[in-house]
């Protein structure tokens, strides 16, 4: 069975360079690039493996229900078969 989850992400241009991303509904989860598609690239595997580790562990997948305020927010469709 394959389901699909929605989250938000921020992605901001980081201080040193490159990009800055991070996914307000899982706490700790973000990652980096050094081009806007790579930062989102990055951060789509970063939520992937971070939905893949709560259903292995039998957790919760938080459901976002609005999106994060934040401008430069991009959603991702993460597909997992759980």
């Amino acid at each position: 069975m394959v389901k699909e989850y929605k989250f938000s992400v921020v992605i901001e241009p980081a201080e040193e360079g490159g990009y800055f991303a991070e996914c307000p509904a899982l706490p700790g989860c973000a990652s980096q690039g050094e081009t806007y598609a790579e930062a989102v690239a990055n951060i789509q595997d970063a939520i992937k493996g971070y939905v893949a580790s709560l259903i292995a562990h039998g957790d919760r997948v938080p459901v976002e229900e609005k999106p994060h305020p934040r401008r430069f927010k991009v959603e991702l469709p993460v597909s997992l078969t759980a």
